[in-house]
C-alpha cells in the first residue's frame, strides 16, 4: 500500500490545542447519534411514530451524511476545510432547534435530514485537518485515536447529559446540547485552526454530488422497506435507481480528469479492507444501541440516565483500547490487530443472545467486550485510509472513511433494527379486547405497545406487558445472533484484504 511518508517536523502545543479544539464537532455528532438512542422510547410515546417512521428517525440522519459526505469533503478541499467546518456547525445549530421543537415524526424526520446535511460538513473537515496539522506519523495516529475515542466519549457524555436531560424535561432538550458546544467552537475554530485546501482542486462537479446522492439514497430504502416488505414492487424500484445511479456515478468518476471520488483507491486491497472495517464497526455498534436502549429501559425497566450509566464501562472500554491501538500496531501486524476485534465483537454479541433473559449485568459486560473491538478496529483503520493519500486529498479520503461510518450505521438499524422489528411483531399475543380496541400502529414498536396497554386496566395491561417483554427478549436474541455471523465474516475478510497491511 502506498503510504505518504510525513516530515520530522513534530507536532507542538499550538498543533495539539488546535486538535482539542477540533474535538468539539466531533462530539456534536456523536452525541447526537447516542443520545437520540435513549430518547427513543419517549419519543415513541410522545409523537407514536410508527416502527417505520421511527426507523427513519434514526437513519434519515446517517443516511444524509452517507448521500453527502464524499460531495463535502470534496467540498472543503476546495473552499477550504475550516471555513466549511465552521458554516456547518453554524447550520447544525440551526437545525438542532428545529429537531428539539418539532411537534410531528414528519418534523423530526425533517430536522434529522438537516441535521444529517450539515453534519457531513463536520466530520471529513475533522479528520482532514488532523491529517494536514500533523505531519509526523506517530503524532497523527495519536491525533486519531484521540478522535477516535472522542467519537466514543460521546457515547459517555451524550446518554448521561441526555439521560439527565430527559428525567427532567421534554424529550427535545436532548438536541438543544449542540448549542452551547457550538457557540464555544466558533470563535476558538477561527483562532487557532489552520486553514487549508488542495491548491489544485480542479472544479466542483455537481452532478456528481446528485448522482452519489440518487445512489445512496434509494439504496438505502431498498434495505430498510425490503427487510419488512420483501422484494416487492418497492423495493425493486429503489434498487434499480441506486444501482443505476451507481453505476453512472462511477463511469462520471473513470472519465473525469478531476473525479470528485478517486476509484484507483478501491484497487488496494489494504484500502479497501480498512473501509469495510469501519463499516461493519459502526453496525455493530449502531445495532446494539438500537435495541439497548431500549430493552435498559422498556424491559429493565431502568431510568434514561441509569441506562446510560450502565453502557458508560463499554464506551470507556472503546476509548482506552483507541489509545492502545497506537501502541499495539507497531509491535502487532494490521492483518491481526483488525480480525481480533472483530472477534471481539462476536463475542459481545455472543454474550448478549446466550445470556437468556437479559440483566444489567450482562448488557454491560456485552458491550464492553464489543466497545474493545470498536476502540481497535478505528484507530487503525482510519491511520491506514488517511497515510494511504497525500494532505492535500485528505479532505477526499475522510469523505470516504465517514461514508463507510454512516453506511455502517444505516446498515445496523436497518438490517439489524429490521431484524428485531419482525422478531418482535411476529411474537407478540395481545388479548383479543385489545385487538377490538387498536389504534394505528399501537403494536409495532415495544414503546408503542407498552403506552397503548396502559388504558387497559388488570389482567390485560399485564398480559400486555409480559408478551412485549418476551418478544423483545427473543428479538434481541436474534438480532445478537444475526450480528455475531455478521462480525465472524468480517474478521475473516479483514484478515485477507489487511494481509499485505
Amino acid at each position: 500500500m502506498t503510504t505518504y511518508t510525513p516530515a520530522t517536523h513534530r507536532a507542538g502545543r499550538r498543533e495539539w490545542f488546535a486538535l482539542a479544539v477540533l474535538m468539539l464537532p466531533v462530539l456534536l455528532v456523536s452525541v447526537d447519534n447516542t443520545v437520540l438512542s435513549f430518547a427513543l422510547p419517549e419519543i415513541s410515546r410522545e409523537l407514536r411514530p410508527s416502527g417505520n417512521q421511527l426507523m427513519w428517525i434514526v437513519d434519515v440522519y446517517a443516511l444524509m451524511l452517507a448521500g453527502l459526505l464524499i460531495a463535502m469533503g470534496s467540498l472543503g478541499d476546495r473552499v477550504g476545510r475550516r471555513r466549511l467546518l465552521v458554516v456547518g456547525a453554524v447550520g447544525f445549530g440551526v437545525a438542532s432547534a428545529i429537531a428539539a421543537f418539532s411537534t410531528t415524526p414528519e418534523m423530526l424526520i425533517a430536522g434529522r435530514a438537516l441535521l444529517g446535511f450539515f453534519g457531513a460538513t463536520l466530520m471529513p473537515s475533522t479528520l482532514s485537518l488532523i491529517r494536514n496539522i500533523f505531519e509526523d506519523a506517530r503524532d497523527r495516529r495519536t491525533a486519531i485515536a484521540a478522535w477516535a475515542a472522542m467519537f466514543s466519549g460521546g457515547a459517555v457524555l451524550g446518554p448521561v447529559v441526555g439521560g439527565y436531560l430527559l428525567e427532567h424535561f421534554w424529550w427535545g432538550s436532548v438536541f438543544l446540547l449542540n448549542v452551547p458546544l457550538i457557540i464555544v467552537f466558533v470563535p476558538l475554530a477561527l483562532a487557532v485552526i489552520p486553514e487549508s485546501r488542495d491548491p489544485q482542486p480542479g472544479p466542483f462537479d455537481p452532478i456528481s454530488v446528485l448522482l452519489s446522492l440518487l445512489a445512496m439514497v434509494p439504496l438505502v430504502y431498498a434495505i430498510k422497506h425490503g427487510a419488512s416488505a420483501g422484494l416487492d414492487d418497492v423495493t425493486l424500484a429503489a434498487l434499480a435507481l441506486g444501482l443505476s445511479s451507481g453505476w453512472l456515478f462511477v463511469r462520471r468518476q473513470q472519465r473525469s480528469a478531476n473525479p470528485m471520488l478517486d476509484l484507483s483507491l478501491f484497487r488496494n486491497p489494504v484500502f479497501s479492507g480498512a473501509l469495510a472495517a469501519n463499516a461493519l464497526s459502526l453496525m455493530a455498534l449502531a445495532g446494539f444501541l438500537y435495541f439497548g436502549a431500549q430493552l435498559l429501559q422498556l424491559v429493565l425497566g431502568l431510568s434514561p440516565l441509569e441506562s446510560a450509566l450502565v453502557l458508560v464501562p463499554g464506551s470507556v472500554a472503546t476509548m482506552v483500547a483507541g489509545f492502545a491501538a497506537v501502541r499495539l500496531v507497531e509491535r502487532v501486524p494490521v492483518r491481526t490487530l483488525v480480525p481480533l476485534s472483530f472477534m471481539l465483537s462476536s463475542s459481545g454479541y455472543a454474550i448478549a443472545a446466550f445470556t437468556g433473559h437479559p440483566t444489567v449485568l450482562s448488557v454491560a459486560v456485552a458491550f464492553t467486550v464489543l466497545g474493545i473491538g470498536i476502540g481497535l478496529a478505528e484507530t487503525i483503520t482510519n491511520d491506514l485510509i488517511l497515510s494511504s493519500v497525500p494532505p492535500q486529498k485528505a479532505g477526499a479520503a475522510s469523505a470516504i472513511s465517514e461514508t463507510a461510518y454512516e453506511i455502517g450505521a444505516v446498515l445496523g438499524t436497518a438490517v439489524l433494527g429490521s431484524v428485531l422489528t419482525a422478531t418482535f411483531r411476529s411474537h407478540l399475543t395481545v388479548p383479543a379486547v385489545a385487538k377490538f380496541g387498536e389504534q394505528e400502529n399501537a403494536f409495532e414498536t415495544l414503546g408503542s405497545t407498552l403506552q397503548f396497554a396502559e388504558q387497559f386496566g388488570a389482567p390485560v395491561e399485564g398480559w400486555i406487558h409480559a408478551s412485549a417483554a418476551s418478544a423483545f427478549d427473543l428479538g434481541v436474541q436474534f438480532t445478537a445472533g444475526a450480528a455475531i455471523f455478521v462480525a465472524l465474516a468480517a474478521a475473516l475478510v479483514s484478515r485477507r484484504t489487511l494481509r499485505h497491511g
